[in-house]
């Protein structure tokens, strides 16, 4: 879906049978520690991470490293319980309250998604209100 609204994307996962199971045409799979990837890779304002692993010791050091970096967004996906698990796990990796402020969990826009399909299309639309927006408030420049 990302892939149809001009975004490019990549796949990680430090587990080989993850990316085993991630066929996606077009898509760069990259197996790898989240955190290295996300350093190697999201070096610019153009980059959205979003995590969906949902094992803490996968998501939260991608986040810990993007939430560093230049990336325009960052998501995480989660209900709001694990979401607020995640924000106290994150200030104790020393991240300043600036830095997580800056992590949308959940990630999406909310329109009541349950299921795997509406998450996702509500995650990029998300990603295209946030990028519509960059754009036209670096037209106002």
């Amino acid at each position: 879906m990302a892939q149809s609204v001009d975004f490019q994307v990549l796949i990680s996962d430090p587990r080989p049978e993850m990316i085993e199971q991630w066929p996606v045409k077009g898509a760069t799979m990259i197996q790898g520690m989240p955190d290295d990837v996300v350093r190697e890779h999201a070096t610019d304002g153009y980059c959205a991470i979003i995590t969906l692993a949902h094992d803490p010791r996968i998501d939260d050091m991608a986040l810990m490293e993007a939430l560093t970096g230049p990336a325009f967004h960052i998501g995480a996906i989660g209900s709001q319980r694990t979401s607020q698990a995640r924000v106290n796990r994150l200030k104790q990796l020393d991240l300043s309250d600036q830095q997580i402020a800056r992590l949308k969990a959940p990630v999406g826009l909310s329109i009541g998604s349950k299921s795997p399909p509406e998450i996702a299309i509500s995650i990029i639309a998300e990603l295209v209100q946030v990028r519509k927006q960059l754009q036209l408030d670096n037209q106002r420049r």
